[in-house]
């Protein structure tokens, strides 16, 4: 009895966390409508590239650019990008639309 409930309770262990482990994975999905970035704050894991849609859903261009992150990539309107970035230590890591640098603003939290 006692090495079924082992075996139930370690198998268990085993499927959560791996289930927990693939919710890091993503999507990660930052979405630009009316000149703001949505979400305004992104939670990723530490020490893992990150693959980052970037969907602008205004129609005029938006810049994704990052001096934290070193990045700066020009999203047209009505399409989207993907910016890879990572892996990178806990810390938080700011972008900002260089076009509307006043109203599109946010922040990318590594955990």
């Amino acid at each position: 009895m006692f090495r079924l409930t082992l075996f139930v309770f370690l198998a268990s262990y085993w499927l959560l966390s791996g289930l927990c482990r693939a919710a890091d994975q993503g999507p990660f999905i930052i979405v630009i409508k009316d000149h703001l970035f949505s979400p305004a704050s992104v939670a990723v894991p530490a020490g893992q590239k990150i693959k980052l849609t970037v969907d602008n859903q205004d129609a005029t261009a938006e810049e994704f650019e990052s001096y934290d992150l070193n990045r700066e990539k020009v999203v047209n309107g009505h399409k989207k990008i993907i910016v890879f970035i990572g892996p990178l230590q806990k810390g938080a890591y700011r972008y900002f639309g260089d076009f509307h640098p006043k109203t599109a603003q946010g922040i990318i939290v590594v955990q």
